[in-house]
């Protein structure tokens, strides 16, 4: 047998190969004798030696490993953040002018962010090795004409292989045999319903969900068996193309990472300017020593960096985290958290995202009546209704004896464990089973009471099923369900609840059959016949004709309860949320229709979206929630498109399909328990309950978490900027600083640091689900935050050298005068926390002036240790503080309500002027 072409071999099956002859057909659409003669294959299948040469030509079918990053280098990119630089800065500052203890606690700051990012990313995307998890490791070929089982990445092009119920198709093949073949593919596609494959071709420009010739590695056998030729392995698989896509996306940072560069970047040169200007000035026009004025800049330096900010970040994130933690989001990544709270458009998958990934019947039709089927899932929970009325079988006979014909026409199983249903076999023919529990039948007692005795399996080329039963009192009855078109023309009657059987209406029954099709479900029929009692045998004679139809049931993969509610949650935050599935137009409407999307009806395709150009895609999606028969790349130009439009994207998935996307989005949110490890590595978030609603609770918490990083912030900057101030006035006044730098680095990393911390446990304000999401390119100095910094900075400023003067007016020495002066900043700062705390609403009530056990807790701690500051002898060693009276510590603790007072009024007036907010 001759070698096939190595041009061959490494074309995939997604439309890109063919014989020499016509090299661009696709595999899809090529006849079973077109595929074996490019790979000059024949039924007993390559050769040993034959399998050798090709191996060594292709290659292995497994996907490349990726180079990846050590734990070293993981750990040192913790440290690739401007904050962190300005932060090493001051480290360095504070061992230039002598003090190693100081030094040693910065760098104990920048050591213990490291540590908890570190930790808290955790592994570095491994979406590629997840991918190659999924390949099958054994797989069943025939080779010399024998069957035998060989390693998975052994198979080459032109290998032709066996496949079986539950096996995990182990490359892309084209199947030159199928025998009621079907193939669960949403983890590729997202279809609920495991798809009929057959041997005949397709068109070329036939989506992947509907190339019925093709088996695509990674998807799992969900009935049936059949035979194809490998046409694809490795990177050249359907899969293979999705793993490099994903190598290919660049991932996105996250708004607070992306503010917080800016931020840093600001802050920096801010100091770095001002530093300069107070340089050349105290040198050149106050004729000041050079080390004299270099010191105070390097204490003025020491004064406006905000050292306290980066561990703060990291522990408001991880305190994000640890409350996501307990509502089963796990994130991998620490800014996830927060950048949840920007979020302006989910884009979801549906199959096992907004719905439950378990077929259910939802409606059932009969001669003269139809119903609505109660419930989801496998679970047999749930009632049978017929006008807003639960009905039971004894009432309609028939309803009964339908739910009898979809139990026996039926090979799957329910197993129930823990509290969770699960189906063995087919999930459609799961879905009757539970079907039949709800009409109040026990399908084990049916089937032994009604033993089956032969069958004809469903076949993608008849398109039903068949089954034949004898009851223990010698009657023998046949039992058929399938395609309603089918099924139909092989029925002569129709059986009626009132008058027994009659003529079959066709017209009537196609368009009953249509009305339900229309709802995006999947309709099947199922008939009945009785047979004779000697008749051990099913013939297709026995079924072609002569039928009596007893209805038809309407089957769906329902939306989440859950979900439902979560989505009306989202649109109140101002949150769009768009699905975008593999799956049909219609099923994605009827879906988009029950979770309340704000423009169900309207659906675009993935053959649209190709026909789209970038800038008419932005315009689309702008105005579309439902987007249908879409393939990864579709998804991926989806989120593109949404970002290129100023959104910020959260994308939530399960499928390998999903992965891209997910990378691609500022948020990708992968499902925990039905999703595959792809889609897991992908995504910053996974949900351990695969619960649609976890994420209007995440985008909760990411809010809260923005919210208290801000007062954090607000908390921060003022305390730099007043200390700053101080600095600059004296030098620029020619006055003695009224504050050490040594001074200063205890405000700032002791009692700022402690106390800000406070503001990361604040909980949510009432409206946080009310607002619209705060633009993802909204500035972290915004209009509000730079007033704010520059009129209490101007107040701590004043209360600084006010106190500090009035000190040394009284005849307190320098030293008295700076305790004094330190002390004044620290009252400040507590009576600023509870400010701070309600930045939108009064702090002059009792649950702000009682505050919450931390910001407590931080209070009593600053108080202590500012009282060891001033009175302890072994502080006055290295901070030169001295102990003050009864009456300056009075004098200084009436600042505070002052600073809160005349903030409130501020406060007050700002909220009426909507530019300043």
């Amino acid at each position: 047998m001759a070698a096939a072409d190595p041009a061959l071999v490494r074309r995939g099956g997604d439309g890109t190969s063919g014989s020499a002859q016509d090299p661009e057909r696709p595999w899809h659409s090529r006849t079973t004798g077109e595929t074996l003669e490019a790979f000059s294959t024949g039924p007993d299948g390559l050769s040993e030696a034959e399998a050798r040469d090709r191996l060594g030509t292709a290659g292995p079918n497994r996907l490349p490993e990726p180079p990846r990053s050590g734990p070293v280098v993981r750990f040192l990119r913790q440290f690739n953040n401007l904050l962190i630089y300005v932060l090493l800065a001051a480290a360095v500052v504070t061992a230039g002018l002598g003090h190693p203890v100081d030094t040693g606690v910065i760098l104990a700051v920048v050591l213990v962010n490291a540590i908890i990012g570190f930790v808290q990313e955790g592994r570095a995307e491994e979406a590629l090795a997840a991918i190659r998890g999924m390949l099958a490791p054994e797989a069943r070929v025939i080779r010399d004409g024998r069957r035998r089982s060989v390693p998975a990445d052994a198979l080459v092009p032109g290998d032709l292989v066996i496949l079986e119920p539950g096996d995990r198709v182990p490359a892309d093949l084209r199947f030159i045999l199928a025998n009621g073949l079907r193939i669960q593919e949403a983890v590729l596609t997202g279809e609920s319903v495991a798809v009929e494959k057959t041997t005949e071709p397709v068109g070329e420009d036939a989506a992947l969900g509907d190339r019925r010739s093709m088996g695509f590695s990674g998807a799992l056998v969900a009935a049936g068996s059949g035979r194809g030729i490998v046409v694809a392995t490795g990177p050249a698989t359907e899969i293979g193309r999705i793993s490099g896509l994903i190598q290919s996306v660049e991932t996105t940072t996250t708004p607070l990472l992306r503010q917080m560069n800016v931020f840093a970047r600001t802050v920096t040169l801010a100091i770095l300017l001002v530093a300069a200007a107070i340089l050349a000035f105290g040198v050149f026009a106050a004729d000041m020593p050079f080390r004299e004025v270099f010191m105070a800049v390097v204490g003025l330096a020491v004064a406006a960096i905000p050292e306290g900010l980066p561990a703060i970040l990291t522990v408001t994130l991880a305190i994000g985290v640890q409350g996501m933690a307990a509502r089963n989001a796990i994130v991998r990544r620490l800014p996830a958290i927060e950048a949840l709270g920007s979020v302006s458009v989910i884009c979801s998958d549906k199959t096992g995202t907004l719905t439950k990934n378990e077929m259910t019947v939802a409606s059932v039709a009969t001669a003269g009546c139809g119903y609505g089927v109660e419930g989801a899932g496998y679970a047999p929970h749930g009632g049978i209704v017929q006008d807003g009325r639960e009905v039971t079988p004894q009432e309609h006979p028939l309803l009964g004896e339908l739910a009898a014909g979809a139990a026996l026409c039926n090979d799957a199983e329910l197993a129930e464990a823990g509290g969770a249903w699960t189906v063995s076999g087919d999930p459609m023919e799961g879905a009757l089973v539970t079907f039949a529990c709800k009409a109040g039948l026990d399908p084990a007692a049916l089937r032994a009471a009604n033993p089956q005795t032969d069958a004809i399996p469903f076949d993608a080329a008849h398109r039903f099923m068949a089954t034949l039963h004898h009851d223990h009192e010698g009657r023998a009855a046949v039992h058929v369900k399938g395609a309603p078109e089918r099924i139909l023309s092989m029925c002569a009657t129709e059986r009626r609840d009132a008058d027994g059987t009659g003529p079959l209406d066709l017209d009537r029954w196609h368009q009953r059959a249509l009305e339900i099709a229309e709802r995006g479900q999947r309709v099947i029929a199922i008939a009945t016949r009785p047979m004779p009692a000697d008749v051990r045998g099913l013939r297709f004679e026995d079924v072609e004709g002569g039928l009596t139809l007893l209805g038809l049931v309407g089957l769906i993969d329902p939306p989440r309860e859950e979900a439902i509610a979560a989505v009306a949650e989202c649109r109140t935050a101002g949150i769009a949320v768009k699905m975008i599935t593999g799956d049909h137009a219609g099923t994605a409407r009827a879906i988009a229709r029950q979770l309340g999307l704000e423009q169900a009806d309207r659906v675009l395709t993935g053959a649209e979206i190709d026909a789209l150009s970038p800038e008419e895609l932005r315009a689309e999606v702008a105005r579309t929630d439902v987007f249908a028969r879409t393939s990864p790349e579709h998804k991926l130009r989806l989120v593109e498109a949404l970002q290129a439009g100023g959104e910020a994207v959260a994308m939530t998935g399960d499928g390998v399909n999903d992965a891209p996307a997910l990378k691609r989005a500022d948020i990708g949110i992968a499902m925990g328990r039905m999703g595959t490890d792809a889609a897991k590595e992908a995504a910053e978030i996974v949900l351990a309950d695969d619960n649609f609603a976890t994420i209007a609770a995440a985008v909760r918490a990411g809010r809260t978490v923005y919210d208290n990083l801000k007062k954090a912030i607000v908390f921060l900057l003022p305390v730099n900027g007043g200390e700053s101030l101080a600095l600059i006035v004296a030098l620029l006044l020619g006055l003695t600083l009224p504050i050490t730098p040594v001074q200063i680095l205890w405000v700032n990393m002791v009692s700022s640091v402690v106390l800000a911390m406070a503001l990361a446990f604040e909980s949510a304000e009432p409206d946080i689900m009310r607002r619209p999401p705060r633009p993802a390119d909204e500035p972290i100095l915004s209009r509000f935050v730079l007033w704010r910094v520059v009129f209490v900075s101007l107040l701590f400023c004043a209360g600084i050298f006010g106190m500090f003067s009035l000190a040394q007016a009284r005849g307190a020495t320098l030293e008295e005068a700076r305790t004094v002066a330190v002390n004044t900043l620290v009252v400040m700062e507590i009576f600023y926390l509870f400010s701070v705390r309600f930045l939108n609403t009064t702090s002059l009530s009792v649950r702000a002036v009682l505050g919450t056990k931390p910001v407590l807790v931080a209070i009593s701690v600053v108080t202590a240790l500012q009282f060891a500051f001033t009175y302890a002898p072994f502080m006055a060693t290295f901070f030169d503080t001295r102990p003050l009276t009864l009456g300056e510590g009075l004098a200084v603790l009436a600042v505070g309500p002052v600073l809160l007072l005349v903030l409130e009024v501020d406060k007050r007036i700002t909220r009426r002027r909507p530019a300043l907010r």
